[in-house]
Order: structure tokens, then sequence, then C-alpha cells
């Protein structure tokens, strides 16, 4: 049984879409905001591994600090992102 109130919020972009079509569109953002965090960690991880190949060092403590540094700052972005999704309406 369908929510009435998903009829009211329907835009006219939303009209002839397929019901997959629909929750594509509907889980875009979210999709988005993992591939933030993820790409965050990555990208951090990757410079922390390079700053280590490039001092010599044998203990990885730059990689380490990359991945806190990336974990951080992509979860304050996902979680920004989703939570700021509900407001828009």
């Amino acid at each position: 049984m369908s929510d009435p109130s998903d009829r009211d919020r329907r835009t006219p972009d939303d009209e002839g879409l397929s019901g997959l079509a629909e929750a594509y569109r509907k889980a875009g953002p979210y999709l988005a905001a993992s591939w933030t965090l993820v790409a965050s960690v990555g990208a951090f991880v990757t410079l922390g591994w390079w700053i280590d190949k490039k001092a010599g060092n044998t203990t990885p403590w730059f990689l380490l600090l990359g991945a806190v540094v990336g974990m951080v700052g992509g979860f304050v972005s996902f979680f920004r992102t989703v939570m700021g999704i509900g407001k828009h309406k």
C-alpha cells in the first residue's frame, strides 16, 4: 500500500519513470555520498603512502594518519550530505 503523501511529493520530472528509474533517482544522493567517503579515504591513504615512500619510513605513520584523516573527513561529508537530504523538502 503506497503512502498518499508520496503522490504529493512527485515532481513533473517523476512522471513516466519506471519503478526502477525512480528508485535510482531517490538513491542518487546516497550513492554520491558513499562514493565521496570511499574517495576521501582512498586519496588520503594514497597520499600518506606516497609521503612514507618519499621519506623512506619503515613504519607507515603517514599512511595511518592519512587513513584517519580520510575517514574523519569522509564521514563528516557523508553525514552532512545524508542529514541534509531530508531538509530540502
